[in-house]
């Protein structure tokens, strides 16, 4: 993928056969710290990220010539011989390199931030999406302050966190509330 100045993507990936990415806490806090690292060399906006236990979800905005694949590429291979030496393991770590799409619409923008942030709520790990501190959620709902967080976006698009987590939670209830009609539509 040709990835261009001013323009937005979903960057993911996933562990190789689906496999765990991370294996303690240590291992989120040195890839978020790799990323804030990384953004400033490469030039570019981390909008919302999430990282889970087997996969994570970044949106990037490049702002700079430098691509976005020169930075996923530097930081998941610091990350991915950093976690081999660690835990005294060899070959892949992830499924492939990365997939990423464009981000090209506002109203796609702000859905692929919701979507992003729900990771941890969807997959069960939490009960409340702030307790989840390997996303950039608390940040947008204004109950943590860190470096991987740009809010120029979240302003234009809310008054506040709270307009901001009511998008998400909104969003999940009613998907929810669609899976329990689905279960007694098709039984």
């Amino acid at each position: 993928m040709q990835y261009e100045k001013g323009h937005y993507y979903h960057i993911y990936n996933r562990g190789n056969n689906r496999q765990d990415i991370f294996f303690e806490e240590k291992n989120y806090d040195y890839l978020v710290k790799l990323l804030e690292k990384n953004k400033e060399k490469y030039n570019l906006t981390i909008v919302a990220y999430c990282l889970m236990p087997n996969h994570y979800h970044l949106l990037i905005r490049q702002d700079g010539d430098s691509q976005i694949s020169q930075f996923i590429r530097s930081t998941f291979q610091s990350y991915v011989q950093a976690i081999n030496r660690a835990y005294d393991r060899s070959g892949r770590l992830f499924e492939k390199q990365g997939d990423g799409k464009e981000v090209d619409d506002e109203g796609y923008l702000m859905h692929v931030c919701r979507y992003i942030h729900l990771n941890p709520l969807e997959a069960g790990i939490v009960k409340r999406l702030e307790d989840w501190r390997y996303s950039n959620y608390p940040e947008f709902i204004g109950v943590r302050h860190r470096h991987l967080y740009e809010n120029s976006l979240v302003n234009k698009w809310f008054e506040s966190g709270k307009e901001y987590r009511q998008f998400v939670m909104e969003y999940f209830e009613e998907k929810n509330r669609y899976k329990e009609i689905e279960k007694y539509l098709f039984e």
